[in-house]
């Protein structure tokens, strides 16, 4: 006896429904109430983590507090969305933050010579452009994006000490206060002008992968890239796509980066990548690729960044931090392999 397998995002735009043994249709609905349970918890743990710091602590609901959460999650959330994107689609990208670095140099040095809106569009083309190379490379000579991302990191990292001879690099002055424009409070309630691009960015992202055809084409290969090639779809073009998105998404993070410190140099956001892939991967989008959502990423970004906040309105010893974050992401991958195992 057979039942037809349940279709979404994951199942891809042009697949037909696989027919499937009632066990492993059991399967697919175990796993589906463990999804629903990680995500009650993964909800929870952030509520409980605001109750705590709003009883222990004096200053976590006010305004300028709120204000400063949602600007430090700026940064590590654009390198979430652009994560959370390259992990559905059954890749990694530990490239982004070298990325983000050489599209901020780009942006001072244009800025310097040609103003500030053409700095800023030439780091944001520098940035897709970048990420369209990381997908051909992966896809030309199939090397594991983890390993070419990686190489390719170091690559773009001596790039960018090439462009800065090592120094650091600033706008002129007459132009540093617009260049900074990304920095500025707003009129809603102070909120930064780079909280509400991280936003409007997540936003975009969100839309691309649940609502458009290309959406479903990236769960499609991520959950399997050689059925997904039997059905019609391009997936070396579809990842190639996923990497530009990327690219554009670390160049607007190096740009926020650039904006608040007014300057940019080869070492801007080291390390980073791995908390943008930790926050999707403790958010619930999944390792190996076909599973996951931006609003998931988000909601590991606001966890990440509630137990950095609560350290430091706490007065705790940071290197403690360090361990919570790498417990959480054991949990998550430790926790998509069981629901992994409960599919097979």
């Amino acid at each position: 006896m057979t039942t037809t397998a349940d279709t979404g995002p994951e199942a891809g735009p042009d697949t037909e429904p696989v027919p499937q043994t009632a066990g492993q249709a059991a399967g697919r609905a175990a796993a589906r109430r463990f999804t629903r349970l990680h995500d009650f918890g993964i909800v929870l743990s952030v509520a409980a983590i605001v109750v705590a710091l709003s009883l222990t602590t004096g200053t976590f609901l006010t305004t300028g507090n709120l204000v400063n959460l949602l600007d430090q999650a700026a940064v590590v959330g654009l390198l979430a969305c652009a994560a959370t994107v390259v992990i559905i689609s059954g890749a990694f990208d530990l490239s982004i933050t070298a990325v983000l670095a050489v599209s901020a140099i780009v942006a001072v040095v244009v800025t310097t010579h040609a103003g500030v809106p053409a700095g800023v569009v030439a780091a944001v083309v520098v940035g897709g452009l970048l990420g369209a190379l990381n997908g051909l490379i992966v896809v030309t000579v199939k090397v594991h994006s983890f390993i070419a991302t990686l190489a390719l990191s170091i690559m773009y990292r001596g790039l960018a000490v090439i462009l800065t001879a090592g120094a650091i690099v600033y706008p002129p002055e007459d132009r540093l206060q617009a260049f900074q424009a990304l920095s500025w409070p707003t009129v809603l309630g102070g909120v930064t002008a780079s909280s509400l691009l991280f936003l409007a960015v997540a936003a975009v992202c969100w839309v691309l992968l649940s609502r458009t055809t290309f959406g479903r084409r990236v769960y499609a290969v991520g959950g399997n890239e050689e059925a997904a090639r039997l059905s019609g779809i391009r997936v070396g073009s579809v990842r190639v796509a996923v990497f530009a998105i990327s690219g554009v998404c670390a160049a607007l993070a190096g740009l926020v980066l650039a904006a608040r410190g007014g300057s940019a140099q080869a070492s801007m956001a080291t390390g980073m990548e791995l908390t943008a892939i930790a926050a999707a991967v403790v958010g619930g989008t999944s390792v190996l690729g076909g599973e996951g959502a931006i609003w998931r990423g988000l909601v590991g970004v606001l966890l990440i960044t509630l137990i950095g906040n609560g350290f430091n309105l706490l007065g705790w010893d940071t290197i403690y931090q360090q361990v919570v974050q790498g417990a959480l992401i054991l949990g998550a991958v430790s926790f998509d392999r069981v629901l992994r195992a409960r599919r097979s």
